[in-house]
């Protein structure tokens, strides 16, 4: 199983970020933290054009804008 972890200098950066929006933006401060805390776990990641397709959106045209 492939996992993504942040170095101790990127989770610092992550929490300080969660810090500036927790009274804002608390719902991007929980997952900042949570990304501190423990990382990201690959195998769970969707590709966004498979996501698209699962929520009945056409496929991006190769000239959109991303």
């Amino acid at each position: 199983m492939a996992h993504l972890v942040f170095d101790p200098d990127e989770q610092a950066a992550l929490r300080a970020d969660a810090r500036d929006h927790a009274l804002t933006d608390p719902g991007v401060a929980y997952v900042l933290e949570r990304l501190a805390s423990e990382g990201v776990d690959l195998e769970q990641c969707a590709d966004w054009e498979d996501l698209r397709t699962a929520a009945g959106l056409p496929a991006r045209e190769s000239t959109s804008a991303a």
